[in-house]
Protein backbone atom coordinates (compact mmCIF):
# COMPACT_ATOMS: atom_id res chain seq x y z
CA UNK A 1 0.00 0.00 0.00
CA UNK A 2 2.80 2.43 0.89
CA UNK A 3 4.48 1.70 -2.44
CA UNK A 4 1.26 2.48 -4.32
CA UNK A 5 0.92 5.76 -2.46
CA UNK A 6 4.49 6.67 -3.33
CA UNK A 7 3.85 6.00 -7.00
CA UNK A 8 0.70 8.13 -6.85
CA UNK A 9 2.70 10.95 -5.27
CA UNK A 10 5.34 10.62 -7.99
CA UNK A 11 2.67 10.77 -10.71
CA UNK A 12 1.01 13.86 -9.22
CA UNK A 13 4.27 15.71 -8.53
CA UNK A 14 5.58 14.96 -12.02
CA UNK A 15 2.32 16.06 -13.63
CA UNK A 16 2.20 19.34 -11.71
CA UNK A 17 5.84 20.07 -12.56
CA UNK A 18 5.27 19.25 -16.19
CA UNK A 19 2.17 21.43 -16.28
CA UNK A 20 4.17 24.60 -15.52
CA UNK A 21 3.85 26.49 -18.85
CA UNK A 22 7.29 28.04 -19.03
CA UNK A 23 6.82 29.17 -22.62
CA UNK A 24 3.73 31.15 -21.64
CA UNK A 25 5.32 32.47 -18.45
CA UNK A 26 8.38 33.70 -20.34
CA UNK A 27 6.38 35.29 -23.15
CA UNK A 28 4.05 37.06 -20.74
CA UNK A 29 6.60 38.25 -18.18
CA UNK A 30 9.52 39.17 -20.44
CA UNK A 31 7.85 40.58 -23.55
CA UNK A 32 4.17 40.85 -22.47
CA UNK A 33 3.02 38.51 -25.24
CA UNK A 34 0.63 35.57 -24.98
CA UNK A 35 2.48 32.97 -27.03
CA UNK A 36 -0.77 31.05 -27.48
CA UNK A 37 -2.05 33.82 -29.74
CA UNK A 38 0.91 33.69 -32.12
CA UNK A 39 2.47 31.24 -34.53
CA UNK A 40 1.19 27.72 -33.99
CA UNK A 41 -0.40 28.67 -30.66
CA UNK A 42 1.85 26.12 -28.97
CA UNK A 43 3.56 27.00 -25.68
CA UNK A 44 6.65 24.93 -26.48
CA UNK A 45 10.16 26.05 -27.31
CA UNK A 46 9.79 25.75 -31.10
CA UNK A 47 6.93 28.25 -31.26
CA UNK A 48 8.69 30.56 -28.81
CA UNK A 49 11.82 30.37 -30.97
CA UNK A 50 9.93 31.15 -34.16
CA UNK A 51 7.85 34.00 -32.76
CA UNK A 52 10.03 35.55 -30.05
CA UNK A 53 13.55 34.64 -31.12
CA UNK A 54 16.40 32.27 -30.39
CA UNK A 55 17.22 33.49 -26.88
CA UNK A 56 13.73 33.04 -25.42
CA UNK A 57 13.26 29.81 -27.34
CA UNK A 58 16.44 28.38 -25.85
CA UNK A 59 15.47 29.49 -22.34
CA UNK A 60 12.08 27.83 -22.76
CA UNK A 61 13.67 24.60 -23.98
CA UNK A 62 16.11 24.48 -21.07
CA UNK A 63 13.38 25.13 -18.51
CA UNK A 64 11.12 22.47 -20.01
CA UNK A 65 14.00 20.00 -20.01
CA UNK A 66 14.86 21.01 -16.46
CA UNK A 67 11.39 20.42 -15.05
CA UNK A 68 11.39 16.93 -16.56
CA UNK A 69 14.84 16.11 -15.22
CA UNK A 70 13.79 17.40 -11.79
CA UNK A 71 10.65 15.24 -11.83
CA UNK A 72 12.65 12.08 -12.57
CA UNK A 73 15.24 12.92 -9.90
CA UNK A 74 12.50 13.55 -7.33
CA UNK A 75 10.89 10.23 -8.23
CA UNK A 76 14.03 8.40 -7.16
CA UNK A 77 14.07 10.25 -3.85
CA UNK A 78 10.38 9.62 -3.20
CA UNK A 79 10.46 5.90 -3.98
CA UNK A 80 13.40 5.26 -1.64
CA UNK A 81 14.37 1.65 -0.98
CA UNK A 82 10.94 0.03 -1.34
CA UNK A 83 11.05 -2.94 -3.69
CA UNK A 84 8.75 -3.64 -6.63
CA UNK A 85 9.32 -7.15 -7.92
CA UNK A 86 8.32 -8.11 -11.45
CA UNK A 87 9.38 -11.49 -12.87
CA UNK A 88 11.90 -11.83 -10.07
CA UNK A 89 13.48 -8.44 -10.77
CA UNK A 90 13.29 -5.37 -8.56
CA UNK A 91 12.29 -2.43 -10.77
CA UNK A 92 11.10 0.05 -8.14
CA UNK A 93 13.51 2.80 -9.24
CA UNK A 94 13.12 2.15 -12.97
CA UNK A 95 9.33 2.19 -12.73
CA UNK A 96 9.43 5.41 -10.70
CA UNK A 97 11.67 7.04 -13.30
CA UNK A 98 9.48 5.99 -16.20
CA UNK A 99 6.28 7.01 -14.43
CA UNK A 100 7.68 10.46 -13.67
CA UNK A 101 9.08 10.91 -17.19
CA UNK A 102 5.72 10.08 -18.77
CA UNK A 103 3.62 12.11 -16.34
CA UNK A 104 5.77 15.22 -16.78
CA UNK A 105 5.11 14.96 -20.52
CA UNK A 106 1.39 14.55 -19.87
CA UNK A 107 1.43 17.61 -17.63
CA UNK A 108 3.25 19.64 -20.27
CA UNK A 109 0.88 18.54 -23.04
CA UNK A 110 -2.32 18.97 -21.04
CA UNK A 111 -1.57 21.53 -18.35
CA UNK A 112 -4.12 21.96 -15.58
CA UNK A 113 -2.93 25.56 -15.22
CA UNK A 114 -4.03 26.63 -18.72
CA UNK A 115 -7.19 24.66 -19.42
CA UNK A 116 -5.56 21.32 -20.18
CA UNK A 117 -3.73 22.62 -23.22
CA UNK A 118 0.01 22.83 -23.71
CA UNK A 119 2.89 21.77 -25.88
CA UNK A 120 4.14 18.65 -27.60
CA UNK A 121 6.44 17.30 -24.93
CA UNK A 122 9.69 16.99 -26.89
CA UNK A 123 11.90 19.05 -24.56
CA UNK A 124 10.34 17.27 -21.56
CA UNK A 125 11.05 13.93 -23.22
CA UNK A 126 14.71 14.87 -23.65
CA UNK A 127 15.04 16.19 -20.10
CA UNK A 128 13.59 13.07 -18.50
CA UNK A 129 15.57 10.75 -20.74
CA UNK A 130 18.83 12.49 -19.88
CA UNK A 131 18.36 11.34 -16.28
CA UNK A 132 17.15 7.86 -17.19
CA UNK A 133 19.87 7.12 -19.74
CA UNK A 134 21.95 10.07 -20.88
CA UNK A 135 23.75 8.10 -23.57
CA UNK A 136 20.54 7.08 -25.30
CA UNK A 137 19.29 10.66 -24.90
CA UNK A 138 22.36 12.14 -26.57
CA UNK A 139 22.29 9.64 -29.43
CA UNK A 140 18.56 10.29 -29.90
CA UNK A 141 19.16 14.04 -29.91
CA UNK A 142 21.94 13.61 -32.46
CA UNK A 143 19.66 11.57 -34.71
CA UNK A 144 16.95 14.24 -34.45
CA UNK A 145 19.37 17.06 -35.21
CA UNK A 146 20.66 15.23 -38.28
CA UNK A 147 17.10 14.81 -39.59
CA UNK A 148 16.32 18.48 -38.92
CA UNK A 149 19.47 19.66 -40.67
CA UNK A 150 18.81 17.37 -43.64
CA UNK A 151 15.11 18.16 -44.06
CA UNK A 152 14.65 21.49 -42.21
CA UNK A 153 11.58 20.01 -40.50
CA UNK A 154 11.73 20.24 -36.71
CA UNK A 155 8.57 18.16 -36.33
CA UNK A 156 9.98 15.31 -38.42
CA UNK A 157 13.24 15.38 -36.49
CA UNK A 158 11.37 15.26 -33.18
CA UNK A 159 9.23 12.30 -34.18
CA UNK A 160 12.06 10.30 -35.71
CA UNK A 161 14.26 11.00 -32.68
CA UNK A 162 11.57 9.56 -30.40
CA UNK A 163 11.30 6.47 -32.61
CA UNK A 164 15.08 6.10 -32.59
CA UNK A 165 15.04 6.21 -28.78
CA UNK A 166 12.29 3.58 -28.77
CA UNK A 167 14.36 1.34 -31.04
CA UNK A 168 17.42 1.84 -28.83
CA UNK A 169 15.51 1.02 -25.65
CA UNK A 170 13.94 -2.10 -27.18
CA UNK A 171 17.34 -3.27 -28.41
CA UNK A 172 19.00 -2.67 -25.05
CA UNK A 173 16.14 -4.44 -23.26
CA UNK A 174 16.42 -7.47 -25.56
CA UNK A 175 20.14 -7.56 -24.83
CA UNK A 176 19.33 -7.42 -21.10
CA UNK A 177 21.35 -4.21 -20.75
CA UNK A 178 18.39 -2.23 -19.43
CA UNK A 179 15.14 -3.24 -17.76
CA UNK A 180 12.22 -4.02 -20.12
CA UNK A 181 10.21 -1.22 -18.47
CA UNK A 182 12.45 1.26 -20.32
CA UNK A 183 11.28 -0.18 -23.65
CA UNK A 184 7.68 0.35 -22.55
CA UNK A 185 8.57 3.89 -21.53
CA UNK A 186 10.10 4.50 -24.96
CA UNK A 187 6.93 3.21 -26.64
CA UNK A 188 4.60 5.40 -24.58
CA UNK A 189 6.79 8.50 -24.93
CA UNK A 190 7.11 8.08 -28.69
CA UNK A 191 3.37 7.54 -28.91
CA UNK A 192 2.69 10.78 -27.02
CA UNK A 193 5.07 12.76 -29.22
CA UNK A 194 3.66 11.40 -32.47
CA UNK A 195 0.09 11.95 -31.26
CA UNK A 196 0.85 15.58 -30.41
CA UNK A 197 2.37 16.01 -33.87
CA UNK A 198 -0.65 14.68 -35.75
CA UNK A 199 -1.38 18.10 -37.31
CA UNK A 200 2.27 18.33 -38.35
CA UNK A 201 2.01 14.92 -39.99
CA UNK A 202 -0.95 16.17 -42.02
CA UNK A 203 1.01 19.25 -43.11
CA UNK A 204 4.06 17.15 -43.93
CA UNK A 205 1.94 14.96 -46.17
CA UNK A 206 0.46 18.05 -47.83
CA UNK A 207 3.85 19.74 -48.20
CA UNK A 208 2.76 22.76 -46.15
CA UNK A 209 4.78 22.15 -42.98
CA UNK A 210 6.88 25.16 -41.99
CA UNK A 211 10.60 24.56 -42.36
CA UNK A 212 13.29 25.59 -39.92
CA UNK A 213 14.34 29.19 -40.52
CA UNK A 214 10.98 30.27 -41.86
CA UNK A 215 9.11 32.54 -39.48
CA UNK A 216 5.45 32.36 -38.52
CA UNK A 217 5.38 36.12 -38.28
CA UNK A 218 7.68 37.43 -35.59
CA UNK A 219 6.08 39.39 -32.81
CA UNK A 220 6.94 43.08 -32.64
CA UNK A 221 8.16 43.89 -29.16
Amino acid sequence: MILIIKYLVIAVVAYLLGAIPFGLIISKTIVDVDIRRHGSGNIGATNVFRTLGTKLGLITALLDMGKAALAVCLSMLIIGDDTFMVAGRDIHVQFAQCLAAIMVMVGHNWSVYIGFKGGKGVACFIGGLLVINWMVALVGMAAGIIVVLATRYVSLGSMLASLFVLLAMVTLALLAIVAPIYAIYGLVAAGLIIYQHRSNITRLQAGTELKLGKKTGKVNR
